[in-house]
């Protein structure tokens, strides 16, 4: 598998052909090359369609439902983002990312669980301390975690989407941001960095950063030595905007198969936008032992939760706050009831107007289940 005859890779079969041995990963990276290779192949079983016109069968491989997968976020995405939309309120939305210093990364690589924990806690508590403070609101906002540059280099950062504006402490009133205007970037960069480095110090002193005394304070020091940027983005018009962005930012891993283009000679290249040169499309190529070590290096925690919600968001109130909201908003309050949970299919033919059911080979009959499920293939790595 050096080259694949001019056909865009994917990210399964690079894990194939220049992933390490299984038995050489921690368990988290483990489980997801093994996943990813084995995804929609015959090693997790499936099952047949056969068309009720023309009577051909169509095998379906399940999916390995990993999140770090480029197969197995675009429905779960579209899913999440339209359950976001019923607490969408008709007022103007800003995105804020958070930043911090390569100096600081050794604290996030030497525990990624601790790490991106406390970088949550401290951009949130930041953003919504200044908030209170300058707005004397709460406003409501969706974070998400992500860890890497377009280059797959390591940059943890936080994205946020956050209310212009929120409910004041007596729940009762809405008090909004200036037009165009959510809080200083300046001083909330600053309280921002107080609370990360405050948290990380305190890890040191407790032995529980797991790097040590000497070097963790040089690296504190270099860290405080500079200028921290927090970026906020022009105010996002309406809901529809906002959705796109929540689908664009949510369920995004390291690298999707559509940015792939070669695998050969041992080498992988793929594309990536220049964000110093306006976005500019690039393309790079590296060795392909670097880029699976650049991939697994984005790999969470199992079980670590990458999107989270605070304020007026916070999950063990939303249904009230939200309500609250619109009701000092005065805008039209939405149904109580969820709406039923629809199969991937009609999610599909929603979205994209395709019907899955149709058949491939006639065009004309719809595929149908068949009895009898695919089992397993235990001798099948992947692709």
């Amino acid at each position: 598998m050096a080259a694949l005859a001019g056909r865009r890779p994917e990210l399964a079969q690079i894990f194939e052909a220049h992933a390490p041995p299984l038995e050489q990963l921690g368990a988290d990276r483990r489980r997801v090359v093994r996943d990813v290779m084995r995804c929609r192949t015959s090693s997790l079983g499936g099952h047949l369609q056969v068309c009720d016109r023309c009577g051909r069968e169509k095998p379906f491989y399940n999916s390995c439902r990993n999140r770090h997968c480029p197969k197995c976020q675009n429905l779960e995405q579209a899913r999440w983002v339209e359950a976001q939309g019923r607490s969408l309120l008709p007022v103007q939305y800003f995105h804020v990312v958070f930043t911090v210093p390569d100096a600081l990364h050794p604290f996030f690589l030497m525990d990624r669980r601790q790490g991106y924990s406390l970088l949550f806690e401290t951009a949130l508590g930041a953003l919504h301390a200044v908030c209170q403070r300058r707005l004397g609101a709460t406003p409501g906002t969706i974070a998400v975690l992500h860890t890497w540059s377009q280059t797959l280099a390591f940059h943890p950062h936080i994205h946020c989407i956050v209310t212009g504006g929120g409910l004041d402490a007596t729940r009762e009133h809405w008090l909004s941001a200036r037009p165009g205007f959510l809080v200083p970037v300046r001083v909330l960069s600053k309280v921002f960095r107080g609370k990360l480095l405050d948290a990380f110090e305190k890890a040191l002193r407790a032995g529980q950063s797991g790097v040590g005394a000497s070097l963790g304070q040089r690296l504190l020091q270099q860290a405080a030595a500079k200028e921290w940027v927090v970026y906020s983005k022009a105010p996002m018009a309406g809901p529809d905007q906002v959705l796109r962005y929540l689908g664009r930012y949510t369920h995004r891993i390291a690298i999707g198969n559509e940015r792939l283009v070669a695998m050969e000679d041992g080498k992988v290249t793929f594309r990536y936008r220049d964000r110093r040169r306006r976005n500019a499309r690039r393309v790079m190529t590296l060795d392909a032992r670097e880029f699976v070590q650049r991939f697994l290096r984005h790999v969470l925690p199992r079980g670590f939760v990458r999107v989270r919600h605070f304020g007026l968001q916070a999950n063990a109130q939303r249904s009230e706050l939200i309500a609250r909201a619109r009701e000092a908003l005065t805008a039209p309050t939405l149904p109580a009831s969820a709406p039923l949970r629809e199969s991937w299919e009609d999610v599909l033919r929603r979205l994209t107007g395709r019907d899955p059911l149709r058949c491939p080979f006639c065009k004309e009959g719809t595929l149908r289940l068949a009895p009898d499920a695919i089992p397993r293939d235990p001798g099948a790595r992947g692709p």
